[in-house]
This record gives structure tokens, C-alpha cells and sequence, in this order.
């Protein structure tokens, strides 16, 4: 049966309503409810802070320029300490007794490196030393904070999901330097992979995603990960499709973000419709659709909450709409 979930940022700024409803919404069986992220709180709250709060003995603050390294930490890392506390604390009472799959994110080691800056200089990025040792960092991090969920809500099947916006534009050159004047030089896919995995292993034999909802997501890399694929279906291109099956066929789940975060909401069996067509035009067994998990294209903070619901909603019916279909 296919299955739906979320990719992570919520709009508002009470999270006990955010967490709750995102559980009542992905309660049913097969769903994959995940923390809500809740980036109007400020900052802190946003992607790149949030990752900020993982990195171990490596302190930030955030700086005109963005989050920068520090030596020690300050206000702007204590608050967003303070927010992550915050999140575990509802996240432990709404999922009292709970037991099946619950999905983290945080930001991943490529995002992390083109948007942290180093004390004096360019991005984390610039420097293969400080990537490297911020990728470490992160990882200790990562395994901290699963191990804390774990403890609060011990009957979880965690899932790990790391967030790599910036990837395509690290890979290709993009990011502009701190003059502004020039271009970062790329970073070669066989440098990127073992960083990247470096992250993902630390959920040890947990569910790993990482989700690019970036155009031009680099599917063959992220294949090589070893993770399950999340990806924005409104960006893929024919040759991404293409992605996309092989790695169902060889078995690795994909994400889907089959419903869209902008613009007019089409009804669930509209959607769907597209998805079946999607399969026989690429010549996909109708059974691969179980290793499919269904979500809105990408966060949901720059939306009005109710239509945050109505979207999140909509994933689930688009998946129960398919598994109606298989079944029939």
C-alpha cells in the first residue's frame, strides 16, 4: 500500500498545535508522521539553525552575514537550544505511548557547509578541514538527538531525514563568494558522497532519507547514499523520472512530492490520475507503488495554516486513493 508523510516545516508559531496535528493527520496505518518544524519563530527556528543546534563542540552565532563559528556559544545558539527543547517537550506528550514510525529532519553537512560562515572568511564550505570537521560534528549530533528521542518516546521507529537543499548548487559551482564577485569552486560528486553518508550512518540501522526538493537534484549520488530518495515530482524532469524508477526497481523507497505546496489544490483522484499515468508511461509494475511514500512537494511554512492542513490532508488521500486502485 502506498503511504504518506510530510517533509517537515509548518507554518505559525504554536507548536503544540503544529505537533498535534500532524499526528492526527498521518495516525493511520503505514503513515509516517515526522516533528514539525516551525521556522516563524524566528531565528533559530529556521533550517540552518536548527542544524546549528546538532553540531557538537563546534559553537555558532548568527552574524549579519548568516550563522558564523564562534568560540563559545551565545544568545542566538541558546535560543535555538531553547526551541529544540521546546519541540521535544510536545513531541514527547502528544506521542505518549506511541509506537510505529516518527520522522526527524535536520539540515544536512552540504547545507550546513555553504551556510555557516567561518570565523573570519568565507563559507564552511571553502575549507576541507572545517567541512570535514563539521560533518563529524554533525554526526555525533545527529546520533545525540536520536538517542534523546528514543528515550522520550521509546516505542518509535525512528527515521532519520536529512535535508539538502543546497547540494545542486555546491555540485555545480553556484554559491557566490563572500566578495559576491565570484563563484565557490565545485565540489567533486566523489568528495561529496562519504561526507554525506557520514551523516546518514549515524541512524545506524534506522530508516535514512535525504530529501532534495531543489531543481535539478543530483539523483545518481544520492542513489549512491544508500537512502531512501525525497523529491519534489513537480521539479523532475523526464531524465529524473527515469531516476526515480530506477531506484524503485532496485528497491529503494521514494518520497514523492506529488502534491503541490503552490498554487490551486486539484482534487486527490486529479492527482492520482497523474501519478498512473506517470507509471505506465515509464513501465513501472503497479506494485512498485507500495515502496512510495506520498507528501506535499515541500514545507509548508510560507502557507496559511489551513491550507498547511488541507495539503498535508491531501497526501494522505492521494495515497489511499492509489492503494484503493492496486486493490481493486
Amino acid at each position: 500500500m502506498s503511504s504518506a508523510s510530510g517533509i517537515g516545516s509548518w507554518p505559525g508559531t504554536d507548536v503544540r498545535e503544529v505537533v498535534r496535528t500532524v499526528r492526527d493527520l498521518l495516525g493511520g496505518e503505514g503513515d509516517v508522521p515526522y516533528l514539525p518544524e516551525t521556522p516563524a519563530r524566528g531565528p533559530g527556528a529556521d533550517l540552518v539553525g536548527r542544524g546549528a543546534t546538532r553540531l557538537v563542540e563546534l559553537p555558532v552565532d548568527l552574524q549579519p552575514a548568516g550563522w558564523r563559528m564562534v568560540d563559545r556559544p551565545g544568545r542566538d545558539l541558546a535560543r535555538a537550544a531553547s526551541f529544540g527543547r521546546q519541540d521535544l517537550d510536545e513531541l514527547a506528550e502528544a506521542y505518549d505511548g506511541w509506537t510505529g514510525p516518527l520522522k526527524l529532519q535536520v539540515a544536512g553537512p552540504w547545507t550546513l557547509a555553504a551556510s555557516v560562515w567561518l570565523p573570519r572568511g568565507d563559507r564552511v564550505l571553502v575549507d576541507e578541514g572545517a567541512r570535514r570537521d563539521l560533518a563529524d560534528s554533525l554526526a555525533e549530533g545527529v546520533r545525540q538527538h536520536l538517542s534523546d528521542v528514543q528515550r522520550l518516546v521509546p516505542g518509535a521507529d525512528l527515521v532519520l531525514q536529512v535535508d539538502e537543499p543546497s547540494l545542486p548548487g555546491v555540485l555545480a559551482g553556484e554559491l557566490p563568494s563572500a566578495s559576491g564577485y565570484g563563484r565557490l569552486r565545485a565540489v567533486d560528486p566523489a568528495d561529496a558522497l562519504p561526507v554525506l553518508t557520514r551523516v546518514l550512518d549515524a541512524a545506524g540501522d534506522r530508516r535514512r532519507v535525504v530529501h532534495c526538493c531543489a531543481p535539478n537534484a543530483p539523483l545518481p549520488l544520492l542513489r549512491r547514499a544508500g537512502a531512501e530518495l525525497a523529491l519534489d515530482a513537480g521539479l523532475l524532469t523526464d531524465r529524473g523520472w527515469e531516476g526515480v524508477a530506477v531506484a524503485l526497481e532496485e528497491g529503494t523507497p521514494v518520497w514523492l512530492g506529488a502534491v503541490p505546496t503552490a498554487g490551486d489544490l486539484a482534487p486527490s483522484t486529479t492527482l492520482a490520475d497523474a501519478l498512473e499515468r506517470r507509471w505506465q508511461q515509464l513501465g513501472l509494475d503497479p506494485a512498485l507503488q507500495d515502496r512510495v511514500v506520498l507528501t506535499p512537494a515541500c514545507g509548508l511554512a510560507t502557507l496559511p495554516y489551513g491550507d498547511a492542513v488541507r495539503r498535508q490532508r491531501a497526501a494522505t488521500e492521494v495515497a489511499r486513493e492509489l492503494t484503493e486502485r492496486a486493490s481493486d
